[in-house]
């Protein structure tokens, strides 16, 4: 098959959305700290907030979104996270769900700069990054909280909640192995597309 000159357009909001209205209840923005008073989730979905290609480089930026009938089911992003985030983060939020003890997932830093991140919360703030996720299963929900190291002691802002039901565990495995699956093939297509294009400047 021949490469095409477009990037195909993924729409990541429509095959990704999880409703949680028959889910046991679950909130956001729960952290003292946060930008908002608590809300119910009503749903989840994936988004694909922007991508670029800059110093020879494919990037992209996605969120995990929520919608709430308080807020008119306006979509609001509590995580924003680039291509390496989904696989680990659903890794762990089974295990946690499954095993019924706590996770720590680190996050390692973007080394090329100072202002590149990879994981950033927005419960507390404009795009607050992340150096360590803590999700804690209870009887019926997993507890999302961040976690900073201050001196020798952790401190932990707790974030949001998701469900722990086996329906929910299987909705979310569906959903990040589509969205994942989505952004590497977003990420080939940028790079193909840079590619054919420097050929045919050298030309």
């Amino acid at each position: 098959m021949a490469d095409t000159p477009a990037i195909a357009d993924r729409n990541l909001e429509a095959t990704t959305h999880i409703s949680l209205k028959r889910e046991p209840a679950c909130f956001a923005f729960l952290s003292a700290c946060s930008v908002s008073a608590p809300m119910p989730i009503d749903s989840i979905n994936l988004d694909l907030a922007s991508a670029d290609y800059f110093d020879g480089r494919a990037s992209l930026w996605a969120a995990l979104e929520m919608r709430s009938s308080v807020s008119d089911d306006s979509p609001t992003a509590i995580l924003g996270f680039d291509e390496t985030f989904l696989r680990p983060f659903a890794r762990a939020l089974i295990e946690a769900a499954t095993t019924r003890a706590a996770f720590r997932m680190t996050i390692l830093q973007e080394t090329r700069g100072p202002d590149r991140f990879r994981v950033v919360e927005y419960v507390t703030g404009l795009g607050k990054a992340l150096e360590e996720l803590v999700l804690q299963p209870f009887d019926n929900v997993v507890l999302i909280s961040a976690a900073t190291r201050k001196g020798s002691g952790n401190n932990e802002e707790s974030l949001f909640q998701l469900p722990r039901t086996d329906s929910f565990l299987r909705a979310f495995g569906r959903i990040a192995y589509v969205a994942d699956r989505t952004l590497r093939d977003l990420l080939a297509d940028m790079e193909r597309l840079a590619r054919r294009r420097n050929s045919s400047a050298a030309a």
